[in-house]
């Protein structure tokens, strides 16, 4: 009986199996990239004393592929870090991605004075603080000139937990309101250094 073509080329398909494992080696990642989560390294002292340069995050994509199966705008806590897109990106500038604390949610009115936020929204007229459910993580006093704005619709006002002096580029003082659709996801662990790890 006459060999197949692939009994006489057995390289072939080794060869082919091969391709098939790393191309769905590929498609694998790139879909855990863009459903699942991503991983991002910290930059700079923004959020110090919370997350320092040299920290790996875990960050959480399901909540916003969820949000995006419903047709919906994934609107993340407050209090909870994210990573998100910097809105004023160039291509060719740095902080493609910044990591910052979600402070006001759209519609808030969002007040900085006497070195802290004060946030006022329909169920709590008289303001709150929305660092209380934060175990005391972001630093204090926080700088800025006082001011008083409203979150526009589709937005976030968030800050770095470093707010003395000009550490943090935020919504304070230049990044502006960041757009729903510019956040990757909230930060759920932080996996190096290992001496470090923790959730969020």
């Amino acid at each position: 009986m006459e060999q197949s073509f692939l009994e006489r080329h057995p390289w072939i398909k080794d060869a082919a199996g091969l391709f098939l494992f790393v191309l769905a080696v590929i498609i694998g990642t790139i879909l855990i990239n863009t459903y699942v989560f991503r991983s991002f390294n910290v930059e700079g002292p923004s959020m110090e004393t919370t997350l320092s340069t040299g920290d790996r995050l875990i960050v959480n994509r399901l909540p916003v592929t969820w949000a995006q199966l419903q047709n919906k705008q994934y609107v993340p806590e407050r209090g909870q870090i994210i990573v998100f897109k910097n809105p004023l990106y160039t291509v060719g500038s740095t902080d493609e991605y910044i990591v910052k604390r979600v402070i006001g949610l759209p519609g808030e009115r969002v007040q900085l004075k006497d070195g802290h936020f004060t946030v006022y929204n329909d169920n709590q007229p008289d303001g709150f603080d929305p660092d209380d459910n934060n175990d005391g993580e972001p630093g204090s006093p926080t700088a800025g000139t006082p001011k008083e704005i409203v979150v526009p619709d589709a937005t976030l006002y968030v800050a770095g937990d470093h707010r003395e002096g000009n550490y943090s580029f935020d919504s304070r003082n230049g990044l502006g309101f960041v757009p729903l659709y510019d956040v990757v996801g909230p930060v759920s662990a932080r996996i190096l250094p290992v001496t470090d790890i923790r959730g969020f």
